[in-house]
């Protein structure tokens, strides 16, 4: 049998009795239908993963208990990825699977073509949160207040290399090379419509940000935003780690 993951606001350590969430307790109550007694795990970025077990469980709270650690912390590799959010609910899509491909940071960014002009922050933390739970990873992506383009490269560290995505043919074909000294990195990914001709010319006038190409085929910006966070991670993140495929026992 699966045994239930969740994500922990709250430091972790053996015996400490945790009161469930909201959305903790609705989940375990009303979705799983789990009672007082049955398993599961809890991790936290500063703490690992705990085995535990339901303390106890009514129709209106519930607590959990912990028993010891089973994984100790580990942090994703530090990736930020910065995109622009689309329309009809890839979106999600995206946040759902650069959490899952082990992206540390996640960057919304507000371009002149976009579509979606707004996230709703807890929406999408919900859907992040919920994407660490199931990919058994030991931290939950950090999710950031959308920030227009220009905001974002005037306030942006100057020793990390910032990768974007070049649908107009300007930037060499992404290369495992490109990443060669690199500690740590970053990607962006446009709109739909791509970058508008002022926005690359920005782009083109920072030192730290260099333009990649995805292929011969034009990339919707969900597939280049997964396409160009796998490629980063395959390259300079924990790709060659063992897998661990299917649920924990």
């Amino acid at each position: 049998m699966t045994i239930p993951r969740l994500a922990s606001d709250i430091p972790l350590h053996p015996g400490a009795v945790l009161p469930l969430t909201p959305a903790q307790h609705h989940y375990l109550l009303h979705v799983l239908r789990l009672k007082p007694g049955d398993a599961l795990r809890l991790f936290h970025a500063d703490s690992g993963e705990f085995s535990a077990r339901i303390h106890h469980l009514t129709k209106r709270e519930g607590s959990l208990v912990l028993v010891t650690q089973v994984r100790p912390p580990k942090l994703s590799p530090d990736l930020w990825v910065c995109f622009a959010p689309v329309k009809g609910g890839r979106t999600e899509t995206i946040l759902e699977k650069i959490t899952e491909l082990g992206a540390r940071v996640i960057q919304p960014v507000l371009t002149r073509r976009a579509v979606v002009d707004k996230l709703n922050p807890e929406r999408a933390m919900a859907t992040i949160r919920e994407a660490a739970e199931q990919c058994e990873r030991l931290d939950v992506p950090e999710l950031r207040p959308m920030l227009p383009l220009a905001n974002l490269l005037a306030d942006w560290p100057k020793d990390r290399p910032l990768f974007y995505g070049d649908e107009a043919g300007g930037g060499e074909t992404f290369s495992p090379t490109m990443l060669r000294g690199v500690a740590h990195a970053a990607c962006l990914i446009g709109p739909e419509g791509g970058f508008a001709p002022e926005e690359f010319a920005m782009l083109r006038h920072c030192p730290f940000a260099r333009p990649v190409g995805l292929g011969p085929r034009i990339l919707r910006s969900d597939t280049a935003a997964i396409i160009l966070t796998a490629l980063l991670i395959a390259e300079s993140g924990d790709w060659h780690e063992p897998p661990r495929f299917g649920a924990p026992e």
